[in-house]
């Protein structure tokens, strides 16, 4: 059986048992969360799309740990203006592990 999530702005395909990256949560390590936005379920054969949510689904998950991802760096520049910036960045992430599928 699998879902299709939305969780900070994303879209996220999700099966029982997976870890996977999602945009920061504030909640806890080893706590618990619930997914209600669900679009999609799958099994098998069967699969039912919500419009827009499917109702009554949800996704539970247990977070494992909180990071930040690689720095990513931006840099800008004009040639022949002396014009040169350079900038960094580091997205906080949310390790989750998904712990069940609920119609």
């Amino acid at each position: 059986m699998y879902a299709v999530v939305v969780t900070g702005g994303k879209q996220y395909r999700v099966m029982q048992g997976e870890t996977l990256r999602v945009e920061k949560l504030d909640a806890e390590a080893g706590s618990s969360v619930k997914f209600d936005q669900v679009l999609l379920l799958g099994d098998g054969d069967a699969i039912s799309v919500g419009t827009p949510t499917v109702a009554g689904a949800s996704v539970t998950a247990t977070i494992k740990s909180h990071g930040r991802g690689d720095k990513i760096r931006i840099v800008k520049f004009r040639r022949r203006k002396h014009h040169r910036k350079q900038m960094g960045h580091r997205q906080h992430f949310t390790e989750v592990e998904i712990t069940g599928i609920h119609k």
